[in-house]
């Protein structure tokens, strides 16, 4: 993506907060969720960053867990 590009929302519409306020639709935090709307589009491409290792070790928890049952 072009860094001149608009940083679209990850949001699914499937809001629901774990333990940590980590949406389980988006990945995203709490905070990172309020302050989406006034992020620069840098600040925007962290916070994406941070959704895919958050959702790298969601799947990767969930893979052991399937085993563990």
């Amino acid at each position: 993506m072009a860094n001149s590009e608009k940083v679209k929302s990850p949001c699914i519409r499937q809001c629901c907060l774990d333990q940590q306020d980590i949406c389980l639709g988006c990945y995203r935090s709490l905070q990172e969720i309020l302050d989406w709307a006034a992020g620069s589009d840098d600040e925007k491409r962290a916070v994406l960053a941070r959704t895919a290792v958050r959702q790298t070790a969601r799947g990767e928890r969930n893979k052991v867990l399937k085993t563990c049952l």
